[in-house]
């Protein structure tokens, strides 16, 4: 794989150019200690892909660090079949092994698979025909989705659903599945994709599928048959475990802005959502739903800390002091999640225009407080509460109009990515051949 510096912007996307490439499928199966099932696996897979398979393929046999006969199994598939290769490494790690084998393969498309076959292969043609066609950069096979039939126990599916709960709520994952072993990926995308990939075990898929997604790149899901394996080595509490600690750091890496996303991202005009229509404003649904989750979040967060602090104070300053720390709240996560402001860059200033508009809120949730009081006498801690939802709605209505129109507005926090600055760089030296051609155009005539 060339250097990550090296490599050129992502084109748009197209079918690919099959001419010339004896293959171009290559599947990989990483294996750890698995020679009983490895020969049948690869056999089996084999005679799939033979039967069909429209163009031609490789298997891949990733060993990484087994201490059995899977070095001698893989030997002799090697041997035997002229589409098998064996590859040896010497420390363990699924994202390890598949990183290494996607990153020598020569294959336009790359996938992998389960040693177990859990998976029915029969949609292995559906999840690679997106990538072969140029519709997707990525594809997944799901047991989540509607048309998948799915047969395991009731821990697996529990942790499965618990798993893929915990990565739409903490790293606002779309994908339905991340943990199946069955995935391809473009290799003009995994090039891009894999330096920035930085777990070498269990996690790799979900961190991959993740900085996909949030860079913009197309992510095909695949319902699937799939059959659990009763004698799956996979030890679920360190499995777990790694990929709590996985998903922490990718999300505190997206919420820093420190991953170049950028280089990953398809050229302008090729997402049809950069493709601005007169009356409509960009985004604007997207940045609705992400408000109004936040509000809720937020909301919640302020009720509580007005609910601690009053039992201390007095309204006015309970009402002061949890409207501050919540509005602080709520704009650093309308920033991030609802108008996809990454980075520190005006971060200050965003701030401190939502401490403007927090001052509006605090007015009007104070100006209703007082004005209970003065018909009220001495109301109670529910009829002041009742009191400061209403006036919380309405705040939040003018609260999202200020954000999206001053403190975020899409002109000033949209910053073109390397491709587009590059389309825009074309752009002027067109323009600037174009004046030169016109200004040479008279002595040009003048000539003849």
């Amino acid at each position: 794989m060339p250097p990550d510096s090296l490599l050129p912007p992502l084109p748009v996307r197209a079918p690919l150019p099959l001419h010339g490439h004896g293959t171009v499928l290559d599947v990989v199966i990483p294996v750890h200690n698995e020679e009983d099932d490895l020969e049948a696996c690869v056999r089996r897979l084999h005679a799939h892909l033979t039967a069909t398979f429209p163009y031609g393929f490789r298997i891949t046999v990733a060993d990484n660090a087994s201490t059995d006969r899977t070095p001698e199994v893989s030997a002799l598939l090697d041997d035997s079949l002229d589409e098998v290769t064996a590859v040896r490494l010497e420390e363990k790690g699924r994202g390890r092994a598949l990183r290494t084998v996607w990153s020598m393969s020569g294959a336009p498309v790359l996938a992998y698979m389960d040693v177990d076959l859990s998976t029915d292969l029969n949609a292995l043609l559906p999840l690679v025909a997106p990538l072969i066609s140029g519709h997707s950069d990525l594809a997944i096979g799901t047991r989540l989705a509607g048309g998948s039939r799915v047969v395991r126990g009731p821990k697996r599916e529990f942790i499965s659903r618990a798993y893929n709960a915990l990565l739409r709520t903490g790293l606002a994952a779309r994908f339905s599945d991340a943990q199946c072993g069955f995935k391809a990926v473009r290799k003009d995308v995994a090039e891009r994709l894999l330096p920035l990939v930085e777990d070498s075990g269990w996690f790799f898929d979900t961190e991959l599928l993740v900085l996909a997604e949030r860079a913009g790149l197309r992510i095909h899901e695949v319902p699937v048959d799939w059959v659990d394996d009763p004698d799956s080595s996979v030890h679920l509490v360190r499995t777990a475990t790694e990929d709590l600690r996985g998903v922490w750091r990718v999300g505190r890496a997206l919420a820093t802005g420190a991953l170049p996303l950028d280089r990953l991202r398809r050229p302008f005009g090729d997402d049809p959502r950069d493709r601005a229509v007169a009356g409509v404003p960009r985004g604007l649904a997207r940045q609705v739903l992400g408000f109004c989750a936040v509000g809720v979040l937020s909301t919640g967060f302020y009720l509580a800390l007005y609910s601690l602090l009053r039992a201390v104070t007095g309204p006015q300053e309970a009402n002061a002091a949890a409207l501050l720390l919540s509005a602080l709240a709520n704009t650093a996560a309308n920033r991030r999640l609802t108008f996809g402001v990454r980075g520190r860059d005006r971060a200050v200033r965003q701030q401190a225009q939502g401490l403007v508009v927090f001052a509006i809120g605090l007015a009007l949730t104070s100006g209703s407080l007082a004005a209970l009081h003065e018909a009220g006498g001495s109301p109670s801690h529910g009829a002041e509460l009742s009191v400061l939802i209403t006036a919380n709605l309405a705040a939040t209505v003018l609260r999202f109009l200020l954000l999206r129109a001053w403190v975020f507005p899409v002109d000033r926090t949209t910053t073109p990515g390397p491709v587009a600055t590059a389309a825009a760089a074309s752009t002027t030296s067109t323009a600037s051949t174009t004046a030169s051609a016109a200004a040479s155009a008279p002595a040009t005539r003048n000539d003849r």
